[in-house]
């Protein structure tokens, strides 16, 4: 007889268990965390970022003043004409120099900081967007594991009710109340069955290696979509026009490619001021240790400011060419703009279209399971009494698999859908996967 402590026992392993399992099951949240240290195209888009923020620095040191030190060590002879006749000079001399430059005007030090600006702007928008593509790719390897799982359950739940009905019919049949046809049939759709698992198993082999190699180690179970999930639980987007709006203004790519054409006028402008003078304020100070016949081999110390004009008449036409050459380039990144804004609202409205449409699609699929589930449990009461005929419950509990399977297809593509969505629209933060990941609440063991 089992007391009441033992029973409290028994129930806390099974809270145990049940939490330990949990706990070895990975998240989404866990997933995108382990994502955003391993994956490769994300890692690369890090350190391209990196690099692409040294341009405004790089850019804004040709602003700033420069400093240099020179020396240099020679050996010095010649004669020194006195009026009286030549005097042979003969000495070793050092000559050391600090100069300090500063410019002035100088526009294509200008147009090269803006560039330099234009650039670091354009990188990080760039990184912006693969941080959020990452996101979106780590959510449709998770939901792809998660779906080829599903196919694989349905397909043994399917193979199970076969193997079942198989034996019903053959026992049927020893007792004279079948019929070799429905032996037949069923023995056929068995053997569909099995090979439906076969490929289900590889799918889901080839599903799981995904996101493997995108969050770099391995899984044994995921969190699962709860089976509650409704498409109303996620609040429906405005209208497209709002949508639109904010992918013109926000979206990563576009942002990218505005920095991209701003980066483009810039350097029309720092190739054109090739043709333009510049001006640096120099100061130097040099120090001669018995460096040159002036101070006729003694040490001498010079200090000098002044205004150094730098004025450009020819370079062989390189200017002109390479002026050329940038306004060609900067027409080149407007096409692209233009490309690139007529995909990205192509890809918005296609997920805008399919958002809204799979409320309906789910809400359908829900009433088909529903409806696919009642009309196997009347074929069998049917069956039982002679109305209907074995293939009659084979095609209904097919209906009933194919029903589930679309149902979960369509949750998936809801959660995408809302995902890329925000992608589209430059949206795209780490709170709606933290909203998504909470509809994952379930696990199978």
């Amino acid at each position: 007889m089992i007391t009441f402590y033992s029973k409290i026992v028994i129930i806390v392993f099974l809270l145990f268990f049940n939490v330990t399992n949990f706990a070895h099951a990975m998240s989404l949240l866990d997933a995108y965390e382990a994502a955003l240290q391993h994956d490769p195209i994300y890692r690369s888009a890090l350190h391209e970022n990196e690099a692409g923020q040294q341009a405004e620095i790089i850019g804004r040191a040709s602003l700033l003043p420069s400093l240099t030190v020179t020396h240099a060590q020679n050996k010095n002879s010649g004669t020194l004409d006195t009026g009286n006749g030549t005097q042979p000079l003969n000495f070793d001399g050092q000559v050391s120099t600090l100069t300090l430059r500063q410019p002035l005007f100088n526009l294509e030090a200008i147009a090269g900081y803006q560039q330099g600006k234009a650039r670091a702007d354009s990188s990080r928008a760039k990184f912006l967007g693969h941080g959020q593509q990452l996101l979106v790719r780590v959510v449709e390897a998770y939901v792809e594991t998660l779906l080829a799982q599903d196919r694989v359950s349905i397909a043994e739940t399917e193979l199970a009710a076969l193997e079942e009905l198989k034996r019903v019919n053959e026992r049927m049949l020893q007792k004279g109340e079948g019929t070799t046809t429905d032996v037949l049939e069923t023995q056929s759709k068995h053997a569909l069955a099995q090979a439906k698992i076969i490929e289900a198993k590889d799918e889901l082999e080839i599903a799981q290696l995904k996101l493997e190699a995108l969050i770099g180690q391995k899984i044994t179970q995921l969190v699962r979509l709860d089976d509650t999930f409704s498409s109303h639980t996620i609040q429906l987007p405005d209208g497209y026009d709002t949508w639109q709006s904010l992918a013109l203004e926000q979206n990563a790519e576009l942002v990218t490619q505005r920095h991209n054409v701003v980066s483009g006028k810039e350097e029309i402008k720092k190739n054109h001021a090739g043709h333009l003078p510049r001006v640096d304020l120099v100061a130097s100070l040099q120090k001669n240790k018995r460096g040159s016949f002036v101070t006729q081999g003694l040490d001498a110390e010079f200090g000098t400011i002044g205004i150094e004009v730098n004025m450009p008449i020819y370079s062989g036409g390189r200017v002109n060419a390479l002026t050329t050459q940038a306004v060609a380039n900067h027409a080149r990144a407007e096409a692209e703009l233009d490309a690139a804004t007529d995909k990205v609202l192509v890809e918005l409205r296609k997920q805008y279209n399919l958002l809204i449409s799979s409320v309906k699609r789910i809400e359908s699929l829900e009433l088909a399971v529903k409806s696919a589930e009642l009309l196997v449990e009347a074929t069998q009461k049917s069956i039982r009494g002679g109305i209907r005929i074995n293939l009659n419950l084979l095609d209904a509990q097919q209906q009933l698999h194919t029903s589930r399977r679309d149902l979960a297809q369509a949750r998936y593509n809801y959660l995408l859908a809302y995902l890329r969505l925000q992608l589209a629209a430059g949206t795209l933060a780490f709170d709606d996967l933290r909203k998504v990941a909470s509809y994952f609440t379930s696990y199978r063991n």
